[in-house]
């Protein structure tokens, strides 16, 4: 559907993407994750027309775009800002694109009414202006101004950072059933690991202009392919020095471990290593409980499912069951 091959993006003598790499296919939601200035939002802005790559190629179903303006690329967007006229309807904020596309009047009014039903804005809200509504309210106009005119295509740049926690989950799940319902080929930039996991059918995480590892959610987080991924996927344990010992693991590398995957107080199961610790203290959530343990000179952080029963105190001597197969190693910087 969409390919990147070789894109390298330059601003002066400053080159802001490496030879990226890219081929998202049809019907997918894929993401760019990465931190603050890591290219994710720069290759975006390259796909859709607005930078144009100093070398590479951008190519759709095979045909190259790369110099294509903006407005003959059929690509949908939705930016961070959402990008709406504050004094218009929303009705004719929907409707703007069709209407620079010169369409019948009677055309228009059926899209508009057909997309406005499948994002769930009334007629009430169809009237309104565009800065009565709310954020989320907002967010759907923004997605249905992009989807009205049926691009191939549709690319989204951070649109649920301006919202506040709670309704950025409620219109996370209804935007992955959109995409789903729609069947449209979605590419989105986030910044948010939890949202990139939750959405994304694969995820392509950047780091300094370079992507580092390409795969599904399960791939990026329990098959991390380097440090860094490791890192910034979710939440995991280095071990340390007396760890690395006692386990007898490589002293050249960096290892670590996800924190659902060290068990504590259990039978040993085949190969596993086990260590006395200590709990130093608890976070409850409810769900789950995370405990900070002392172990072999290092606090290792764990989770653990709440059963209400078993649940550690501060100060409880406990076993940890840490097994080979679970540890992520790294060659160490030299």
């Amino acid at each position: 559907m969409i390919e990147l091959k070789d894109i390298v993006v330059k601003f002066g003598d400053f080159e802001a993407l490496h030879k990226i790499n890219v081929h998202v296919k049809e019907g997918e939601f894929f993401t760019f994750l990465g931190p603050s200035g890591c290219g994710k939002t720069t290759t975006l802005r390259t796909i859709t027309g607005f930078l144009e790559p100093a070398s590479g190629t951008v190519l759709m179903n095979g045909k190259d775009i790369t110099h294509e303006p903006i407005e003959k690329r059929n690509i949908g967007i939705v930016f961070q800002s959402y990008a709406l006229f504050p004094t218009m309807t929303v009705h004719d904020n929907i409707a703007f694109g069709l209407k620079i596309k010169k369409l019948k009047k009677q055309e228009v009014e059926e899209k508009v009414q057909a997309i406005a039903k499948k994002v769930e804005l009334t007629q009430e809200k169809l009237a309104s202006a565009v800065s009565r509504l709310s954020g989320g309210q907002q967010q759907r106009v923004a997605i249905a101004r992009a989807l009205v005119t049926e691009p191939a295509i549709i690319c989204m740049d951070e649109p649920l950072s301006n919202l506040d926690a709670k309704l950025r989950v409620q219109l996370r799940n209804e935007l992955k059933k959109m995409q789903k319902d729609f069947g449209i080929t979605t590419i989105y930039v986030t910044h948010d690991q939890e949202e990139a996991l939750t959405l994304s059918d694969r995820i392509a995480v950047f780091s300094k202009g370079n992507i580092e590892q390409i795969g599904t959610p399960n791939e990026v987080y329990n098959f991390s392919k380097t440090e860094f991924v490791a890192n910034f996927i979710g939440d995991i344990n280095r071990l340390e020095d007396g760890l690395v010992r006692d386990m007898h693991l490589a002293a050249d590398q960096h290892h670590f471990i996800r924190l659902e995957r060290v068990r504590v107080n259990r039978e040993k199961a085949g190969d596993e290593f086990q260590t006395a610790g200590v709990i130093e203290s608890r976070e409850y959530y409810g769900l789950y409980i995370k405990y900070y343990i002392t172990a072999a000179g290092q606090t290792v952080k764990v989770i653990e499912k709440n059963d209400g029963i078993n649940i550690y105190e501060p100060g409880e001597n406990v076993t940890l069951g840490i097994h080979p197969r679970d540890i992520m190693s790294y060659p160490a910087e030299k």
